[in-house]
């Protein structure tokens, strides 16, 4: 299973390999963390990468279109499974964590330069960006 957040300006998301792509057993221990590129803010950070929660959007269509725009990828979201908010000096940032299944495993990119399958207990070896942080260390905790 996979899964993913929003927040109030963004919307991030952690989503696990598809079932559907060929992997070894310890894949289900991994996740998809996107790098922001140059020019973006919080450039060079890694993320669990989304976008903004649209007027009437549930979270959970939210993340689907995120994964879309963002990653080119179709997906299903299901339940929340966490949430956690982050203040920043320019305010605070509400994430969602949601199970969330890809349909399709040709990740093209938009506003990130880079991703990269992470091992759950390696997630925090990676330059986050702060607000992912706290969904990063429920993840490890969680296994």
């Amino acid at each position: 299973m996979n899964s993913a957040l929003p927040f109030f300006r963004n919307l991030d998301k952690i989503y696990k390999k598809p079932k559907n792509e060929t992997c070894n057993s310890s894949n289900k221990n991994q996740v998809l963390l996107a790098r922001r590129r140059n020019g973006q803010n919080l450039q060079g950070y890694w993320e669990f990468p989304g976008g903004k929660i649209e007027k009437n959007e549930t979270p959970q269509k939210c993340l689907e279109r995120e994964l879309l725009e963002e990653l080119s990828v179709k997906s299903k979201a299901g339940e929340i499974i966490v949430e956690s908010v982050y203040n920043y000096e320019s305010g605070s940032i509400k994430l969602i964590g949601i199970e969330t299944v890809l349909l399709e495993t040709n990740i093209t990119l938009s506003v990130h330069d880079k991703i990269q399958w992470v091992t759950i207990k390696n997630i925090l070896q990676y330059k986050l960006a702060p607000a992912d942080i706290p969904i990063a260390k429920y993840l490890i905790n969680k296994r």
